[in-house]
C-alpha cells in the first residue's frame, strides 16, 4: 500500500523554539520492589530514587534531548521538589521563562512503584490545587512560540485555550490524553494529532475495538491523526482513512514510566526531522524513542540521543 505522508504542514523554522509544551511537570519518588506488594505485607526496597517526570515536562525534555529547541509552560511549586523539576528542564536546555512558580505550593509529585521483574509500574500522585491554571492564565506568546505545541488533558479548559491560540497561529497541536474529563470534547476539537493511552479511545467512544474507536475519534474531531500507545505492543494509528500498526522495538525494560510521554515528544521531533516524510517513519521513530527510554529507572532515565535512536532503527530487520 502507498505510504501516508505527514498530514499537516509545519511553520517555518524562524520561530523562537521548535516545540512548546503546556501542561504538567512532576517529581517521581520511585520505589523498585522485587514483586508487586499485596495487602498487609512488608518487603525491602531494591532501590529508591527522586527523579523528574510529568507528562509534558517529559515530552519536552525528550524533544530537547533529540536536538530541538524547546519551551515549557506550566506551574512549579516553590519547594525543594519544584527546584528539582525546574533544574531538570534547564539542564536539558529547555526554556522555562514563561512557566510560573506558585508561592506556598508543593510541586506535583508521585510515588511510583516499579516491579523489578517486568518494569511495569503503579503511579500514586498528588497535586496542590494552587498549581492549576485557568484559560486566562495561558500566555499566548509562549504557547505559540514553537512550530509544534504539545498539551495534556489535565487542565482541560486551559489546554483548550492553549490549543486554540496555536490553531489560530497555524501551529499544529498534539495532545497527550489519557482520561475522559469534563470539557474533553472541546479540547479534542482543537487538536491535530490525538495520542491516547490504551484505555481512552474505547472509554470515550464506547467502541470496544480500538481500530473502530480511533476511526470514530478521527471523524468526530477532525483530527489529522489519532494514535494509541500500546506499550510492549507498539502503537496503532488512524490516518487518511488507513489503520497503521507500528511494531515495538524490543529492549530490556527496567522501568516503563514515561514511555508514553517520550513517545509524544518523539512524535513531535519526528515530524520536525522528517517534514516531507511518511507518517509510518515518524511513528516508528516515536516507538524507538519510547522503547529506549525504558532502559533505565525514571520517566526520563533512558532518554536517548539521536545517534542511539538511529542505531536502534537501523538494527531492525527490514520487511
Amino acid at each position: 500500500m502507498r505510504a501516508v505522508r505527514i498530514p499537516f504542514s509545519l511553520p517555518a523554522g524562524d520561530r523562537p523554539v521548535d516545540v512548546a509544551g503546556f501542561g504538567l511537570n512532576s517529581v517521581d519518588l520511585v520505589a523498585v520492589v522485587a514483586e508487586y506488594p499485596t495487602a498487609n505485607t512488608k518487603q525491602r526496597l531494591q532501590r529508591f530514587a527522586r527523579l523528574p517526570g510529568g507528562q509534558i515536562a517529559t515530552a519536552i525534555a525528550t524533544c530537547a534531548r533529540l536536538g530541538w529547541r524547546t519551551a515549557y509552560v506550566g506551574s512549579f511549586g516553590d519547594d525543594a521538589l519544584g527546584t528539582v523539576s525546574r533544574d531538570s528542564l534547564t539542564r536539558e536546555g529547555v526554556d522555562i521563562s514563561a512557566a510560573r512558580i506558585v508561592p506556598g505550593a508543593t510541586n506535583q509529585f508521585a510515588v511510583v512503584l516499579v516491579d523489578a521483574r517486568s518494569g511495569e509500574r503503579t503511579v500514586l500522585w498528588d497535586r496542590h490545587p494552587a498549581l492549576s491554571m485557568e484559560p486566562a492564565d495561558v500566555p499566548k506568546a509562549a504557547v505559540t512560540s514553537g512550530r509544534v505545541l504539545i498539551v495534556d488533558c489535565h487542565q482541560t479548559a486551559a489546554s483548550t485555550q492553549a490549543a486554540r491560540y496555536a490553531r489560530e497561529a497555524g501551529i499544529p497541536t498534539i495532545v497527550d490524553v489519557e482520561k475522559v474529563r469534563p470539557g474533553i470534547n472541546d479540547l479534542l476539537q482543537n487538536i491535530d494529532v490525538i495520542i491516547a493511552a490504551e484505555e481512552f479511545p474505547s472509554a470515550l467512544t464506547g467502541h470496544e475495538g480500538l481500530g473502530r474507536a480511533l476511526e470514530s475519534m478521527a471523524r468526530d474531531f477532525g483530527a489529522a491523526l489519532v494514535c494509541v500507545t500500546l506499550g510492549a505492543e507498539g502503537s496503532l494509528a488512524w490516518c487518511n482513512g488507513r489503520e497503521i500498526r507500528t511494531a515495538p522495538f524490543p529492549v530490556d525494560c527496567v522501568d516503563s514510566t514515561g514511555a508514553g510521554d517520550a513517545f509524544r515528544g518523539a512524535f513531535a521531533a519526528g515530524c520536525l526531522g522528517f517534514p516531507d516524510g511518511d507518517i509510518e517513519d515518524v511513528l516508528s521513530y516515536a516507538n524507538a524513542v519510547a522503547a529506549l527510554n525504558c532502559r533505565a529507572l525514571g520517566a526520563r532515565g533512558g532518554l536517548p540521543t539521536p545517534d542511539e535512536v538511529k542505531q536502534l532503527m537501523l538494527a531492525r530487520p527490514q520487511p
